[in-house]
């Protein structure tokens, strides 16, 4: 139990400072259970929070953005089973501009998975689905953790047992985006976590210590009540340093994993500095400076040994994305991207709470019966917070909702008040017709986004994996190798972490950003993936690129030997005169098709797998079914 929860339930404090601040229309108080009771079901809740994220991450189906993988997993991969294992270590790695913090959390993971794997003496199918499903349990303990949290500071600002904290739990369950994307591994999912645990642990109490001040002006003003005042300040100011420390470790930590996390912290910290007293700041100063030392020392450590050289990642990342202006070769947005799209799809059905909440507590409008210091000011320096952090992130050219992720738990917490309002117990049918139709669209969108749309992507992995278990399980030793091209934009799949098995050999086109390339020249730099598709494209991009296609002829002689023989340096483009070899699978999206079927008419090459991806894209590229054309046509 936190001693702030201690401090908020100890009998010595006034009666109004104590009750719950939010109890609906109906304007009763919730009694603030036992201590033992309330750890008991928090408990309990946590439990049940973990139970539902691990079937939400291992129910999750569709792709969301490449660097679930390829910043995470993929050098987890790497670190876990060595340099040789295949993993695709992308430009990011190759200059320092990611610490090895996050995927080293999953090293861990899967190298626990595959000594299990090994002692209990797995099948090749099994122990691949337990190296897939080994970091989904893993990060969806992170999820569980996000939920809890965004409920226990909501506790913590409005009142322990009152309505509106589970209001604000029901948010974050029910929301879609929660749903899809909680559970992946990206950074962004972990920082999120990070930043509500440490916003829960921040000294919220500090700023004048209200109730002290509070106290000492309604007793008598003799000098034994001063020192005993001053006496507790003290007391209140040493006690919390722990949470304090804590709070500032896991926001080190957050900063470390995604340097623009700073700004959220600059916005809370700054306004606790200028407020506090003396002691206050001093102390503050000290932990600050200690805490992120000791944070970044071990992360230089960490780093040191992963890259083999010192190191500073988030240095180098905000040099790289924002003085050598890289972040834009990924894409552009417009300067209100956060507030008609991030915003909208980051909260959907609670975006109108939202609005509201963040004006009443700017306002000071939160209309509670019984309000105490917290649910006064915390709420209102949080919807400060929001403002500045996303009119920050909205200067920055390069823009996705993920990058606002963090913000989600404290939009649930202003949200709440507003639902509560709305929704007050018992509910009349008028709302609850309201209330389930919400609950219907959260539904629809949540399960639209994990089960159906991008799916193909993830699903063609497993006809790989599967297709070669099969191969490799049979008595025909000459077909020990899989090798797949995926003529795809860069990054449309998974890798390593899903292809899983050594003996799949593949390669596909990349995306290299124009590091060596002067910023005069770099509109008219083409990447391997452009070269394709736009100039020279596909059909002399092959022509250019690939071996001569009368290899592949159905006249031709190429047998399972000779797909035995193809090592990895033919996969990897060191074929005749330099061009890759034909491998036994491509790999295109239905967009390609046509191309597809013009070029390699007359070859052994025949549909095997088409799987549905999506029934619309912003990525003309990437339109319609994912489809696997083998060799042979199996």
């Amino acid at each position: 139990m936190p001693q702030s929860d201690r401090a908020l339930s100890s009998p010595s404090r006034s009666a109004h400072q104590t009750r719950a601040t939010s109890t609906g229309a109906s304007g009763r108080e919730p009694r603030s259970p036992p201590l033992a009771s309330y750890r008991a079901s928090t408990q309990h809740v946590f439990l049940l929070l973990l139970a539902f994220r691990i079937v939400n991450a291992l129910t999750l189906r569709t792709f969301f953005q490449p660097d679930e993988y390829f910043q995470s997993l993929e050098p987890a991969w790497q670190i876990a089973f060595g340099r040789d294992s295949g993993a695709w270590i992308t430009w990011e790695w190759r200059n320092q501009l990611r610490s090895s913090l996050h995927p080293a959390i999953f090293a861990g993971v899967y190298r626990v998975a595959a000594s299990l794997a090994s002692l209990c003496r797995l099948s090749l199918p099994v122990r691949a689905e337990l190296l897939i499903a080994a970091p989904k349990v893993i990060q969806a303990l992170f999820a569980a953790l996000l939920d809890c949290y965004t409920w226990k500071l909501t506790e913590r600002v409005y009142g322990r047992g009152s309505r509106t904290a589970l209001v604000a739990l029901a948010l974050s369950v029910c929301s879609p985006w929660q749903w899809f994307c909680s559970t992946r591994t990206l950074s962004n999912c972990l920082e999120t976590t990070l930043t509500t645990i440490a916003v829960y642990y921040w000294p919220w109490r500090w700023p004048g210590l209200s109730n002290v001040s509070q106290n000492a002006g309604n007793a008598p003003r003799d000098g034994k009540r001063q020192d005993q005042n001053k006496q507790s300040a003290k007391q209140n100011l040493e006690g919390s340093v722990f949470q304090l420390r804590v709070s500032l470790l896991l926001a080190a930590v957050a900063c470390i994993l995604r340097p623009t996390n700073l700004l959220i912290w600059l916005c809370i910290s700054i306004p606790t500095l200028w407020r506090g007293s003396t002691p206050q700041s001093y102390v503050l100063i000290r932990e600050i400076l200690f805490c992120g030392s000791a944070v970044l020392a071990c992360a230089a450590l960490l780093d040191r040994l992963y890259y083999g050289i010192w190191s500073l990642p988030p240095l180098r990342f905000l040099y790289f994305n924002v003085a050598q202006s890289l972040a834009v070769f990924y894409g552009r947005n417009r300067p209100d991207y956060y507030l008609t799209e991030g915003l909208p799809l980051l909260l959907t059905t609670a975006l109108p709470f939202a609005i509201v909440g963040t004006w009443q507590a700017l306002r000071g409008t939160n209309k509670f019966p019984h309000q105490n210091a917290l649910s006064r000011s915390v709420p209102k320096h949080l919807a400060y917070t929001i403002l500045l952090v996303t009119f920050s992130m909205s200067l920055i050219s390069h823009k996705e909702v993920r990058f606002l992720y963090p913000l989600l738990p404290i939009l649930h917490l202003l949200s709440a008040p507003p639902i509560s309002s709305l929704f007050p117990s018992p509910l009349p049918s008028s709302r609850k017709a309201i209330l389930a139709i919400l609950l219907l669209l959260n539904l629809l969108i949540a399960g639209y986004t994990s089960q159906v749309h991008q799916r193909g992507v993830i699903d063609v992995l497993a006809y790989l994996r599967h297709k070669h278990e099969t191969a490799v399980s049979g008595n025909d030793n000459m077909y020990r190798n899989t090798t797949v091209g995926f003529l795809m934009p860069c990054h449309s799949t998974p890798w390593r972490s899903h292809l899983n098995h050594p003996g799949i050999e593949a390669w596909a086109l990349t995306c290299e950003p124009p590091l060596e390339v002067p910023l005069s020249q770099r509109s008219h730099y083409l990447d391997e993936a452009d070269q394709f598709y736009n100039s020279p494209g596909p059909v002399q991009w092959l022509e250019q690129n690939m071996e001569d296609r009368e290899a592949i002829r159905v006249s031709g002689s190429r047998t399972q030997r000779h797909w035995a023989r193809l090592n990895k340096a033919a996969v990897e483009g060191a074929g005749k005169g330099g061009k890759r070899a034909w491998p036994q699978n491509l790999v295109f999206f239905e967009a390609l098709e046509g191309i597809m079927q013009s070029v390699l008419e007359g070859t052994g090459y025949r549909e095997c797998w088409r799987g549905f991806n999506s029934h619309w894209h912003d990525d003309r590229r990437r339109t319609g079914d994912v489809v696997v054309w083998c060799w042979g046509g199996n």
